[in-house]
């Protein structure tokens, strides 16, 4: 039996293979001709035609803050991944996967999964919460006296909870991710230098030159629009022009993660104020993100090594050891 953990996010699908490890980490997102189902390009093909299409080409994302939007594209898209490693329908029927899930995936989330995996011919399909996959991912020691807290920042969606593999003890799954930020930088940047950026530009804006150290003042050439003559012009971006588009999501992932310590049971909260908080999630690697949890928590803040990729690795160290995999995985 094949056996593939699948990290389908809103930004970046990344799939695990046992006895190869990571084998694939391509943008989540299928350039279709308008007004058809025509695919043009699927993942880092179509992510290069952000912005730059004619009228005659739209870019969807099948996936989108975590929930699964566009039913035939996303099986188009992770059929075309399922291929692209190696795994032919064919080899799909002798495959088991192991999906991960925002905390607390409801069924009708799941049962989308679930229809995506039959249409790419998947013979076994498992799901297991972010946050177990983060800790496993991490290399956490995780058991049932020894509980964790986690929060999990991708592209489109966040997760935080605190759990010990007994089960998650208080957690939610939000739909704010490290996009929000992109959006608000678009808009920084319209507003503070009458400019028009893309997407792309504002992602490579905010990790090139975002910082939550207040003092910080890198500077980033960017390339866009006049929005007043309409013609193209570059502007000096620096990490102060984009502090507040930062900061602003900074506050709300700190707000939901400190509603959440303040529901936990006193000796849970005092295992967990011991141990601290680990961050994983692309957006986790944000400039000086875990100096300023930690600040304004009053808590230890440590980032995964690999963060982007730490869900990833917890599914493959799931669907590797049996054991694991039916202590945690949902029933479904």
């Amino acid at each position: 039996m094949i056996k593939l953990a699948i990290d389908l996010g809103s930004s970046v699908t990344k799939i695990f293979k046992i006895g190869s490890g990571i084998v694939l980490a391509e943008a989540s997102c299928v350039a279709v001709a308008t007004g058809s189902s025509t695919v043009k390009a699927i993942g880092e093909e179509a992510k290069r035609l952000i912005g730059k299409t004619a009228e005659y080409t739209t870019i969807v994302f099948p996936v989108f803050e975590a929930d699964i939007v566009n039913e035939p594209m996303a099986a188009t898209m992770l059929s075309y991944f399922l291929q692209k490693i190696g795994i032919s329908r064919a080899r799909a029927k002798k495959t088991e996967v192991v999906f991960s899930v925002p905390c607390g995936a409801e069924n009708d989330l799941l049962d989308k999964y679930y229809r995506l995996s039959e249409a790419c011919g998947i013979a076994v399909t498992n799901f297991i919460e972010v946050p177990f996959l983060s800790a496993f991912g991490q290399n956490l020691a995780l058991n049932e006296t020894n509980p964790l807290f986690i929060v999990d920042i991708g592209g489109g969606s966040t997760n935080i909870a605190a759990f010990s593999l007994d089960g998650i003890i208080a957690g939610i799954g939000l739909n704010i991710g490290g996009g929000n930020i992109d959006s608000h930088i678009i808009d920084r940047v319209a507003e503070s230098f009458n400019l028009k950026i893309g997407l792309q530009t504002s992602e490579k804006l905010k990790m090139t030159v975002g910082s939550l150290y207040a003092g910080d003042d890198e500077s980033m050439i960017v390339n866009g629009r006049d929005i007043t003559t309409g013609r193209p012009r570059s502007v000096s971006v620096s990490s102060k022009d984009i502090y507040e588009c930062v900061k602003v999501f900074a506050d709300k992932v700190i707000e939901y993660t400190e509603m959440l310590l303040a529901k936990l049971p006193a000796e849970v909260s005092a295992s967990i104020w011991h141990s601290g908080i680990f961050l994983s999630g692309g957006t986790a690697k944000l400039l000086g993100l875990d100096d300023y949890m930690s600040r304004k928590l009053q808590m230890d803040v440590s980032v995964a090594e690999e963060p982007q990729m730490a869900v990833v690795f917890g599914g493959g160290s799931a669907i590797g050891n049996t054991d694991l995999l039916e202590t945690v995985r949902i029933d479904y």
